[in-house]
Parts: structure tokens; sequence; C-alpha cells
């Protein structure tokens, strides 16, 4: 086995990349970064220390969206994650860019200022991040009007490895409202996805670890 994955299963990007690996059934070595030792390793390979890291034969690649590509590259499987036709992969990967940027990044920004003593906490910055779900889950309601199963259309893709732990939490987070019955839809679709069904499992012992408190669902 030449794969190696620096991940904490709690983590929305090591999911993100989890689900790939889940969904073509790539064998790797999981070194999670619960053990220190792991934990080690990473930095030494990564001084952000930032995660989730893949390492190929020597080969160390950053990033959760580019180990995807990697992957797919490398070791592929049966489910094609990245169209090979361009202008649907650029559609796949703008899709990637949205759930990242525009759900992940604002629902971490309310994490992480929980995570705050009281006295640095930034009330407005997390006003904003919730205001910016809100506009995020109205834009995805519209995007999935056509009856797509998946982000990108008929076929699961690197955009919906990258939805399904972000909305997962963004849910969490800022609830998803009631009247985005197509977002609901397609957040029950992704959590009943094996791979994802797995990564959700695999995290389960770690839920005292969010600072919202981890509701009884899910």
């Amino acid at each position: 086995m030449t794969l190696a994955l620096y991940a904490h299963p709690f983590s929305s990007y090591s999911q993100k990349v989890l689900v790939a690996l889940y969904e073509n059934a790539v064998p790797f070595e999981y070194r999670n970064l619960e053990d220190p030792a792991h934990a080690r390793q990473l930095q030494a390979l990564w001084p952000m220390k930032r995660f989730p890291v893949l390492v190929d034969d020597g080969r160390t690649v950053l990033e959760a969206s580019t180990i995807i590509e990697y992957v797919q590259l490398r070791h592929p499987g049966p489910v094609p994650l990245l169209p090979a036709d361009p202008p649907q992969a650029v559609e796949v990967r703008m899709l990637d860019r949205f759930f990242d940027n525009y759900v992940s990044t604002p629902q971490q920004k309310v994490v992480f200022d929980a995570l705050c003593a009281e006295g640095d906490r930034d009330p407005h910055g997390v006003d904003q991040a919730r205001r910016m779900l809100e506009t995020s889950y109205a834009w995805l309601e519209q995007h999935l009007a056509d009856g797509r199963p998946w982000a990108a259309g008929a076929d699961f893709s690197l955009a919906d490895c990258a939805a399904a732990p972000f909305l997962f939490y963004a849910d969490w987070t800022h609830p998803i409202p009631s009247g985005h019955a197509r977002v609901h839809a397609y957040r029950a679709r992704l959590l009943a996805r094996p791979s994802m069904r797995r990564a959700v499992d695999e995290a389960r012992p770690y839920r005292s670890y969010f600072p919202l408190g981890a509701p009884d669902r899910d």
C-alpha cells in the first residue's frame, strides 16, 4: 500500500476526501490525527498543520480538492468524480468551490468563533457568516430546481464529495430553512450515500468536539 492519509474523522475536509476514497474503494492507510505520532508526522510534512494531507509513495499532496483529483488520476476507480468532458469538469470544479467557499467557510467561522474566549469573539463576523449561509441555501435551492439528483447533474462527483460533509455540519450550525425542500432532500441523499454514512459513523465518537452542541440527529 502506497497511499497514506493524514486526517481526522470529525473534520469536514477530511470527510470530503474520505467520501471520495470510499466511493472507489481505494486502499489507503488512515493516519488518524488523534494519534500524537501522526500529528507530529503531519507537522513535519506540512508546517501549516492543516489537513487532510495525502502521501503517495513519498509524494505529498495538499488540500482536499487536489487530493481527490490526484487520486482519480493515479488511482482511478469505477466512480469518476471529475467528468472527462472539459466543460462538465469546469462546472463540477465551480460547484466544488461553491461548497468550499460559501458553505464550509461561513460554517467554520461560526464554529471557530464559538471556540474563542468570550472577549475574542466576533459577533459581526458571525452574523455575516450566518447571512452568507442563508444566501447559499437559497442559491442552492434554485440550482436544484431542475430536478438534478446531484450537484452537477445525474452523476455523483467531486462537488458532492464537498457538499456531503459541508451541508451536514452547516445544518447543525445554522439550520437550513424548512422552506428549502430541495436542499433538505439533497442533504438527505448525500447522507444516505454509503460512503458518507461510513464517514459519519466513523466520526460519531468525536461529536463532543462540536462546540455548538451536536444535535441528537443524523
